[in-house]
């Protein structure tokens, strides 16, 4: 103890020449090297050698060496010193004196700048990471990174502190963040997280057209809807609604400003009030359009209007065509086989009719056509039989006179025929007086060609019959018709005779066959 106090009294008589010394640079940047070297006379016997920094030991060695420290950090600046013990009659510990050792900033952690700081969708947008070096080491180089939420952006790490964003959207929002190091990756510095809000435009000037132009669609074809919004950003929502708003027909959602809705198969029951509704977060705004369908006309069916059963020449007939569906207008064209008679318009549908005078010349087939600019139909043939009174007439003439021509020819000949018999009769009245008793004869209406016959029959056999004399003689007429006034049919004369018994002998004749015959004419008269 005693020994140990008297080292301590005249340590510092030594203390010049045999202490050691910390060799150490006094300031230094950041990322740089520090070496620290504990200096002491030669042919020291150190048994250790230690390094501390504010009084904690870094590092121990049981020889002469350097203490190393690769990169400098802010928390690296302190007091360094160091101790040695020498190995003689006893074990003895010398320090040295301490150094003050700072570590510099070689750059501050960068900021992280937006400009516009408010950006709008569908603006570009610039980021710059700033930060900025000492003079001391102003050609030290660096690269820069930059980061949306844990997201790299752009092509990597850069010596340009700016990133361009050509069109930055809403869903981009978030919070934005870069990184800014030496090329030698000794020191690497981030910024604060900055967060971004990108405001949207709203949607405004929606419009709703339709295709075809005019909300005019025609039954069975197909509609188109086109919604479409003068501005606005984001993603928009268009939806489409019928009579009612709050029945939808359908909606997209898209980074666009127009979107279309079809209806493939019009019906008749599509036409009414159409809406679009537009909105991309902010308010919605509507637009509207009135959407008719018009209807393709049916097949038309054409009636003709007569009025008899009959149709002839003079008379007027009313052609009828009449489609059973179709919008008007509706155009009619009426057809005389494939000629053009005539047209006619219907305004707000139904038919149309059209009035012929007919000729001769109208008979065969009719037909009519509709349209009403969007499909032309023709109708079924329908045909008509025209007797023309020309010909009729002409037929009722020639009749008529040929039966007055009758008429006369027949009274001509009952003229002549009583003419005749009234030669004959005046002529043979005293054969008749003459003529036997025993003969008894009665007289019938008869032609007197059939008495001519019987003179001719008896002329032809002189021989064996009487004469024609005779037998006129023999016939006279027990009673004549001929003409009464009070009735229209004219008589000829008839004899009828009956054979006696004294005339035996003679030969049977033509009147013998018929023992009582009535052989007569009946005529007409006109």
């Amino acid at each position: 103890m005693l020994l140990w106090s008297l080292l301590v009294i005249f340590a510092p008589v030594s203390e010049q020449s045999d202490w050691p010394t910390l060799l150490a640079p006094s300031s230094v940047f950041e990322g740089e090297s520090i070496v620290l070297k504990c200096q002491v006379k030669q042919n020291r016997k150190i048994k250790t050698m230690s390094y501390y920094k504010d009084g904690r030991k870094l590092f121990l060695s049981k020889y002469v060496s350097n203490f190393l420290i690769q990169r400098a950090l802010f928390n690296d600046s302190g007091q360094y010193h160091c101790t040695i013990s020498e190995q003689l009659v006893f074990r003895l510990k010398k320090t040295s004196k301490a150094v003050k050792i700072k570590v510099q900033e070689l750059f501050p952690p960068p900021v992280l700048t937006v400009s516009p700081s408010q950006p709008t969708e569908g603006t570009p947008v610039t980021l710059t990471c700033k930060t900025w070096l000492p003079p001391q080491r102003r050609d030290t180089e660096l690269q820069f990174f930059f980061f949306r939420e844990d997201q790299r952006l752009g092509p990597g790490w850069s010596r340009s502190p700016e990133l361009q964003i050509p069109a930055i959207w809403s869903q981009d929002s978030g919070s934005y963040w870069c990184e800014a190091q030496t090329v030698t990756h000794r020191v690497k510095k981030q910024s604060l997280k900055s967060y971004i809000h990108v405001q949207r435009v709203p949607v405004a000037n929606v419009s709703l057209e339709t295709q075809p132009p005019g909300g005019q669609a025609i039954e069975g074809g197909k509609l188109v809807l086109f919604c479409s919004v003068s501005e606005g950003t984001g993603n928009i929502t268009f939806s489409w609604h019928k009579d009612v708003t709050e029945t939808s027909l359908g909606n997209k959602t898209q980074h666009s400003l127009s979107a279309e809705l079809e209806i493939l198969a019009v019906k008749e029951s599509d036409a009414g009030k159409y809406y679009c509704r537009a909105d991309n977060g902010h308010r919605p705004i509507w637009s509207e359009v009135n959407v008719t369908v018009r209807i393709p006309v049916s097949r038309p069916v054409l009636t003709l209007g007569l009025s008899g059963a009959q149709a002839t020449v003079g008379d007027t007939v009313e052609l009828h065509c009449e489609v059973r569906r179709g919008s008007p207008p509706i155009l009619y064209w009426f057809y005389h086989e494939d000629v053009i008679l005539g047209n006619s318009s219907a305004s707000f549908g139904g038919g149309a009719s059209f009035n012929l005078s007919l000729t001769s010349e109208h008979s065969e087939n009719y037909s009519c056509e509709a349209s009403n600019g969007l499909r032309a139909q023709r109708s079924h043939v329908v045909t008509l039989n025209v007797t023309g009174p020309d010909r009729y007439r002409r037929d009722l003439v020639i009749a008529k006179t040929l039966g007055g021509l009758f008429g006369v020819l027949g009274f001509v000949a009952v003229a002549l025929l009583f003419y005749y018999w009234y030669q004959k009769t005046s002529g043979g009245s005293s054969a008749y007086n003459a003529s036997s008793p025993g003969s008894q004869e009665s007289t019938y209406s008869s032609p007197l060609p059939a008495v001519e016959e019987l003179q001719l029959m008896y002329a032809n056999d002189e021989t064996t019959h009487p004469s024609p004399l005779t037998v006129t003689e023999e016939l006279q007429p027990a009673y004549m018709n001929v003409g009464a006034a009070d009735t229209d049919v004219v008589y000829s004369q008839v004899w009828c005779t009956q054979q006696t018994e004294g005339s035996a002998n003679i030969r049977k004749t033509f009147l013998e066959i018929k023992d009582s015959s009535a052989i007569y004419s009946e005529v007409k008269k006109a």
